[in-house]
């Protein structure tokens, strides 16, 4: 095996040791090979199926290290926005996904299926979309959502969340997941995602100038989320790119566009490579983001924050921008699957809701794996700690966040109210806490452009009550 260090642990072997479900990092990484995903796709010229496969994919095969198996057709031109493969296959093995038949008994999610099905496996979901609402219900329950047209963040959420409760089933968090509905409504978070959906509005508008602050875990997510807008002419995009930070060993563990060829390169430049090849124009910035962070009037007013770290958050009140959407995620074992966005300005300033007070970690230095790490000599007491102070985190808990702050741009373009606070954990998604802003953005421009959507598509949202 390699040597072990903080930079290359995979971040949900990470969550293996430090919840004591592994006993050393050689029974976790073990673990995690143990760990795999069948895909049956029964669609075939959907965009939104297109783009919900292609996201089960590249979030599973970086928890799923066992292998994600994709069957069904595939032999046909992949229509997501997505820059992945002239044929659906070929981006579904680009992704890390390979071609073959179900494995009996194996975690199954099933994409592209309107009714009830046949169960194959013990866990077993269907993902479905419709209008803004995305989610997962076990494969042979009669309870559905009408089958039409979405956005496709839909179906991004709805991969999410269907790799979300595969792991939680492999991984033991909870034997019962896959038995019930999950999902939720991007338009009306916290509402019926099941039942709601009368108001969903057409995607007319779309962002056309962001500022991506942090390419790691949610900032790659993001743009994930960005490349599957319909963009009827996606050069009108423009992307301001900033991190400092290189493409480490464990970073495509967490990140939706990070591959392992790809370690030691700068995270903007393979990102904007990525932006680039989808058609839109971008622009580096190689700096971190402080207090001495100036946006320039010329630059794009609306930032998409994916930091982890308090300081660079406290700066955003302060760096010029007239929105910002933003989102933090747990950092341990016990809180990964947590999610908490902000837009601003709000009610508290940045300063005001990171003052600085550090949140009081579970202390893992004791548990085996690493006494075993410290007692072996392959870490030295400098080392341990640096590894016991890294973040758990899983792929699909960034996807999960990504849709939501998209979808803030979304609403704000569609001049809708945007919400504050949005607060949930992707073990109870039904409770999640949402605080509506009582600010008026009415005024704000932040850069449009338009939707490519067939007429057709449009005419059957409007019959479905879509303004």
């Amino acid at each position: 095996m390699a040597e072990i260090n903080a930079d290359n642990l995979h971040r949900l072997a990470k969550e293996a040791i430090d919840s004591g479900r592994a006993r050393t990092v050689d029974e976790a990484i073990e673990l995690l090979g143990g760990y795999r995903l069948c895909v049956i796709f029964e669609a075939s010229d959907d965009p939104i199926a297109h783009a919900t496969l292609l996201t089960a994919v590249a979030l599973g095969s970086r928890v799923f290290l066992g292998g994600v198996t994709v069957s069904g057709k595939l032999d046909v031109p992949q229509v997501s926005c997505l820059p992945e493969g002239p044929l659906l296959a070929d981006a579904v093995v680009a992704l890390g996904g390979r071609l073959g038949e179900p494995d009996a008994d194996t975690p199954t999610i099933t994409i592209g299926l309107d009714a009830a099905g046949k169960r194959q496996a013990t866990f077993h979901v269907r993902a479905v979309w419709q209008g803004w609402r995305g989610g997962v219900l076990p494969i042979d329950t009669a309870d559905s959502i009408t089958p039409a047209t979405a956005m496709p963040l839909a179906g991004m959420l709805a991969a999410a969340l269907a790799v979300s409760e595969a792991f939680r089933f492999v991984s033991g968090r909870a034997h019962a997941a896959g038995l019930s509905p999950v999902g939720l409504s991007l338009w009306s978070p916290g509402s019926d995602w099941i039942g709601a959906g009368a108001d969903d509005p057409i995607l007319n508008y779309l962002p056309s100038r962001l500022w991506l602050i942090g390419l790691g875990h949610l900032g790659q997510a993001y743009l994930w989320a960005i490349g599957l807008l319909p963009y009827a002419n996606p050069g009108d995009v423009e992307l301001v790119l900033q991190d400092v930070d290189r493409i480490g060993a464990s970073t495509p563990s967490t990140s939706v566009l990070s591959f392992s060829s790809m370690v030691g390169a700068r995270k903007t430049r393979a990102m904007a490579d990525w932006a680039e090849r989808r058609g839109f124009e971008t622009h580096i910035h190689e700096r971190l983001f402080d207090g001495d962070c100036r946006r320039q009037a010329s630059e794009p007013a609306v930032a998409l924050c994916g930091l982890d770290n308090a300081d660079g958050r406290r700066a955003l009140n302060t760096s010029a921008f007239d929105f910002v959407v933003e989102a933090g995620l747990g950092r341990d074992f016990r809180n990964f699957q947590t999610i908490r966005l902000h837009t601003l300005p709000a009610r508290r300033s940045a300063a005001e809701i990171w003052r600085g007070i550090p949140g009081i970690a579970p202390s893992v230095e004791g548990n085996p794996a690493y006494r075993e790490l410290l007692n072996s000599g392959k870490l030295d007491q400098c080392g341990m700690t640096l590894l016991a102070g890294k973040a758990v985190g899983a792929p699909f808990v960034g996807s999960v966040a990504a849709c939501l702050v998209i979808s803030e741009v979304l609403r704000l373009l569609a001049g809708a109210r945007v919400n504050e606070l949005i607060d949930l954990d992707l073990r109870c998604v039904q409770h999640m806490e949402v605080v509506v802003q009582d600010r008026d953005f009415s005024l704000l421009n932040p850069g449009y452009t338009f939707a490519g959507q067939d007429p057709a598509q449009s005419a059957d949202m409007e019959s479905e009550g879509g303004r």
